[in-house]
């Protein structure tokens, strides 16, 4: 029970990563607030987590509404009293060219995988620093390292991710405040391309030119082994592992 007692907050908990991160945190002791905008999907999330005895609060929003943001850390304290960890995992795939992509596409694409996640640490940050300890675990890419895998928009985004992270961990060190990123490769998980699709960001051959002539990956992984590696950065055992991002990808960046 590495999080026993631990009060988190999971963005994006409907499906993939997000789903699997919930669950494990909730075997391990934590009591949950979960968020996403698919409703159906992130009840079923909320009927797993209590049918194993998990305690879960769901919220149906928008990482790119600050009002949203604002209330959903607002929940877990009043719900739970605190919080202890959060999790920022929602996030919006595109795979376009820049001369392809539109202001409205792009501007869509920052808004929840950047500007979002800013908006709820920022919330979350007094809270922290008020008892001198807290954790942040952001979801980025290996698209925030390298140019290869994925579109204009999200590639600036993931190595948005990135380095906020790394500022946030470093700037609130002293304050008892962990903030690290996980850089996933290939991820057998539908929610990205969904929201794509459904936002008209999805382009086939967008993806073909990005990634020719860039390897193939080596395995995809699964969900609930992002979902370890981020129990590892939100538990003790990583207490001196601190504004870094881990690579996630079954060696397919060491190509």
């Amino acid at each position: 029970m590495k999080l026993q007692d631990k009060v988190a907050v999971v963005t994006g908990a409907a499906a993939g990563m997000g789903k699997a991160i919930s669950i494990l945190f909730a075997k391990e002791g934590a009591k949950l607030v979960i968020t996403d905008i698919d409703k159906d999907g992130l009840q079923e999330t909320k009927k797993e987590i209590e049918a194993n005895g998990g305690t879960v609060t769901a919220m149906i929003m928008s990482v790119a509404e600050k009002e949203d943001t604002d209330n959903m850390i607002d929940t877990a304290v009043k719900n739970y009293g605190t919080l202890d960890i959060l999790v920022n995992n929602a996030g919006l795939g595109e795979w376009l060219l820049c001369e392809d992509i539109s202001d409205e596409a792009w501007d869509k694409v920052i808004a929840v995988n950047l500007t979002g996640m800013m908006r709820t640490i920022r919330k979350a940050l007094p809270i922290f620093a008020a008892k001198e300890s807290g954790v942040i675990v952001n979801i980025a890419s290996i698209a925030g390292t390298m140019a290869s895998r994925g579109g204009a928009a999200y590639t600036a985004s993931k190595h948005g991710v990135v380095g906020l992270s790394k500022n946030v961990g470093y700037q609130y060190a002293q304050k008892g405040i962990r903030c690290n990123s996980i850089a996933p490769g290939s991820v057998q998980t539908t929610n990205v391309t969904a929201n794509s699709k459904a936002n008209n960001l999805f382009s086939n051959e967008g993806i073909a030119l990005v990634h020719a002539g860039y390897g193939l990956c080596p395995r995809k992984n699964l969900p609930i082994e992002i979902a370890k590696v981020a129990l590892f950065l939100a538990c003790d055992d990583s207490s001196c592992v601190n504004a870094t991002c881990i690579t996630a990808d079954s060696g397919w960046t060491a190509y």
